[in-house]
């Protein structure tokens, strides 16, 4: 049994290391749709097919719980492959499986509250708003699942998301640090000029933005807190599994590294992020 972790490219690694910190004994299977990636301007019924097929690859490599360790996954496909599509899954293979996502713990840490809350809409004047700022695909950005989720939580933070189109296409290329930091830049200030000021945090809505995350860091005002996607989707996940023994991850430290694009070594930026050379075997 294992858990596998699935992204569109490479910038599910970013949550991969953190969960394979947090939990060193379980087993792990990441997969990364390379063939297809980016996903954040492809058509909403594409992604969902996308990522039911990662899931069921990742299910017949021995999961037992996929972790969709993308924002664009969890915001468009999560939903409807949990509701029409895994519950005849599991009946069809006897096994007990689970999809879950990011958008969730990451919801949970920038308001500081339960995905259970509701603000109570009282429709008293907000004296002070706080400005969160998304930056993500077009499809997450597009979902509107922040603005959405987190005004039902939330009514003194406002979110604005910045889609960057060819980010995660950059960093799944290898781009150079000059071209990377001018892009972010560019979104940064960008979503400024819309807002009228900076945004007094960040959620970094695309785990590929992980691997830039200095780059960000140094385009906002400094000391800007950033909320961390690995981090987040990692504490989840450990009360998750507390809470479901059912799903077991497996205790022999497995690690796969599997891509429906080119077998083989990965890029510089991503062997400087990871620490060590990484190879990937044909999913």
């Amino acid at each position: 049994m294992a858990i596998g972790v699935f992204d569109s490219g490479v910038g599910g690694l970013t949550v991969h290391r953190m969960l394979v910190e947090r939990l060193p004994q379980a087993n792990f299977i990441y997969l990364a749709d390379q063939a297809n990636a980016p996903y954040g301007g492809r058509p909403g019924e594409e992604i969902v097919e996308l990522t039911k097929a990662g899931c069921i690859r990742l299910f017949d490599a021995g999961a037992s719980l996929v972790v969709l360790a993308c924002n664009t996954a969890s915001a468009i496909a999560l939903r409807r492959l949990q509701q029409t599509w895994l519950p005849g899954y599991r009946r069809e293979t006897g096994r007990a499986l689970n999809v879950l996502g990011i958008i969730v713990p990451t919801i949970e840490a920038a308001t500081g509250l339960p995905w259970e809350h509701e603000a109570e809409r009282r429709g008293d004047k907000i004296e002070k708003l706080d400005i969160l700022g998304v930056f993500s695909t077009p499809g997450t950005a597009g979902s509107r699942v922040f603005e959405i989720e987190i005004d039902k939580r939330k009514q003194d933070l406002a979110v604005f998301s910045e889609p960057c189109p060819n980010l995660a296409k950059m960093i799944e290329e290898g781009a150079g640090p000059v071209e990377l930091a001018t892009e972010v830049q560019n979104h940064v200030e960008a979503l400024k000029r819309r807002v009228g000021r900076y945004p007094d945090r960040a959620i970094l809505g695309c785990t590929h933005y992980e691997m830039v995350a200095d780059l960000f860091r140094a385009a906002l005002p400094p000391g800007t807190p950033l909320i961390h996607q690995p981090g987040a989707t990692a504490d989840a996940l450990t009360l998750y599994l507390e809470r479901h023994p059912e799903l077991d991850p497996g205790s022999s430290g497995l690690r796969r590294f599997l891509t429906t694009g080119t077998p083989g070594r990965q890029n510089g930026l991503v062997q400087s992020f990871w620490g060590a050379p990484l190879d990937f075997e044909a999913a």
